[in-house]
């Protein structure tokens, strides 16, 4: 496994950007979008047209098909967006982290293909209420197809001392929520960037999504549900998978196993059995991965404000 990265921006891959022409309107939107699209979507020309008239300082498309052959005519159509298209596998937090790279606006808002997108979804009031908070990540409310709402509000417990993530229906205008559904949200980019951004090194999409966002509350960051902000699916909502695997291991020793002492953080070294019997890995493989969190959190033992037991205990305050 790759080293645990330090920025957001640390691994670099081959990629072809196509347009995006500056945002010459009168008076932008302290807002960009960063669009991840999954397939050939027939409404994109739509989409597109949506986004645009909300004036948003600039718009990212990210492609996930090197193939798109109709990259070049909607480039031409629309040439205010910027078409990324990498040249080698990434994972979604990854395609994020590229567009944040693209983007210079405060605020970045994160969405899919997969979603309906209406026209003047954002405008400049509705805009300056939803930043001027100033917290790392505003959730919107989420439904299906058939409009109905999905559980997109998330909260920590514990069961029999491990660590449980429980979702919930209820939600209301400033509710604290774990983490992003399906990575769409309105990411605060100053905020993003000195998180660290996404691991790219975790390729699961549910543990990749969950280890920025638990990192982003251990660090004293904010995650919030808006009611301001709404979409549907357009076919069926993202299942999420929650396996554990290779990954899961990642997030684990970085998130779960670290302990604050004196305003610092550390991973005891008597964990290392406790993750040796939970890896399945290997006796060497097991001692090199435990080792390079463990250098990992030293690294960053001043960012922590919190460890996972105090961040459940204090969730309900």
């Amino acid at each position: 496994m790759n080293p645990i990265p330090s920025t957001f921006n640390e691994h670099q891959i081959s990629r072809t950007v196509i347009g995006g022409k500056p945002n010459v309107n009168a008076n932008p939107l302290n807002i960009s979008v960063i669009l991840l699209n999954s397939s050939g979507s027939h409404f994109k020309n739509h989409i597109f047209e949506n986004l645009i008239q909300c004036n948003f300082q600039s718009i990212v498309s990210i492609e996930h098909d090197p193939t798109n052959t109709t990259i070049d005519e909607m480039s031409k159509k629309f040439p205010m967006v910027k078409f990324v298209v990498p040249l080698e596998s990434a994972s979604d937090g990854e395609l994020v982290n590229i567009g944040m790279a693209e983007v210079a606006s405060d605020y970045v808002l994160v969405l899919r293909d997969t979603l309906n997108i209406p026209s003047k979804i954002i405008l400049q009031n509705l805009a300056s209420s939803l930043t001027k908070s100033g917290i790392y990540c505003l959730v919107p409310r989420l439904v299906d197809k058939d409009k109905n709402s999905l559980p997109i509000t998330f909260y920590p417990s514990a069961e029999r001392s491990h660590f449980v993530v429980e979702a919930a229906f209820a939600m209301s205008d400033g509710m604290k929520t774990l983490y992003p559904f399906d990575y769409i949200g309105l990411y605060n980019r100053e905020k993003f960037i000195s998180l660290g951004g996404f691991d790219w090194t975790i390729n699961s999409p549910y543990w990749q999504n969950l280890d920025l966002a638990l990192r982003a509350w251990l660090w004293g960051e904010e995650i919030k549900f808006t009611s301001l902000l709404q979409f549907s699916y357009i076919d069926e909502s993202h299942v999420e998978d929650h396996s554990i695997n290779i990954d899961y291991l990642r997030y684990y020793l970085k998130n779960e196993l670290p302990k604050i002492k004196m305003e610092e953080a550390y991973i005891k070294k008597s964990n290392f059995l406790i993750f040796l019997f939970r890896s399945s890995c290997g006796f060497l493989e097991a001692r090199r991965q435990f080792n390079e969190a463990a250098n990992w959190v030293k690294r960053n033992k001043y960012r922590f404000k919190m460890d996972l037991q105090t961040f459940i205990e204090n969730w309900s305050k």
